[in-house]
């Protein structure tokens, strides 16, 4: 196999394997490399329809991850909204991603019905991202129960918008955050926690914002 034969069937591989990827900036990322190997690959050979489409291609993703990226750092791309722990909404989200939520919450059991425990959804546009449960302590303490979002969305900041920039906090008296013990693939470094023994806490002074009086939190 000569090298050019390598390049198109490595560019050809990565392409497909593009494809399967979930999370959509990396998808569109492995696409434009796939697409650029392949235009190089088509124009040695001269084949300048492929060269023609592949260029193309790479041009649609690169306009596609401008937007994302510019999105990526909007705090006005996301939303979060207080709901019911008994919303039928946020429970079938909860149940159908499960498994997932296992894989990252593995001390989440689920949620019930409280006095001190609040529930919100995490939007982007219209589509639900991800979702938060945090349980007054007492003392000052908000102890995250569930702090979850779609693999999708997992190169974004839906995170930092919630813990920084949301003002999902205000009104509750909390000083501290606290997230669960021993999360897989914990972010929240960061966004300016501090390890607590196995878990992770924020002092939330100054980061607080007036919540929406319809429920919704969003930057000022």
């Amino acid at each position: 196999m000569s090298w050019l034969d390598a390049l198109g069937w490595f560019g050809s591989a990565l392409l497909v394997f593009s494809l399967l990827q979930a999370r959509i900036l990396r998808l569109r990322v492995l696409n434009t490399v796939a697409c650029v190997i392949l235009t190089v690959f088509n124009a040695l050979l001269g084949v300048w329809p492929m060269v023609a489409m592949n260029i193309v291609l790479a041009a649609i993703n690169l306009w596609f991850i401008a937007r994302m990226l510019r999105e990526k750092n909007d705090e006005t791309a996301f939303a979060v909204i207080e709901v019911e722990e008994d919303d039928a909404y946020f429970q079938h989200f909860v149940e159908v991603q499960r498994s997932d939520i296992a894989k990252f919450n593995p001390g989440f059991v689920g949620v019930t019905e409280s006095a001190e425990r609040f529930a919100y959804l995490v939007l982007h546009g219209h589509e639900t991202v991800g979702v938060v449960v945090v349980r007054d302590a007492g003392e000052g303490v908000g102890q995250v129960e569930l702090d979850y979002v779609t693999e999708r969305y997992r190169d974004f900041t839906p995170g930092e918008f919630v813990w920084r920039h949301s003002g999902l906090f205000a009104g509750h008296g909390w000083r501290t955050i606290r997230t669960p013990d021993g999360m897989v693939g914990a972010y929240y470094e960061r966004l300016g926690f501090h390890r607590d023994g196995d878990a992770w806490a924020l002092d939330i002074a100054g980061v607080t914002r007036p919540a929406d009086p319809e429920g919704a939190a969003g930057p000022a």
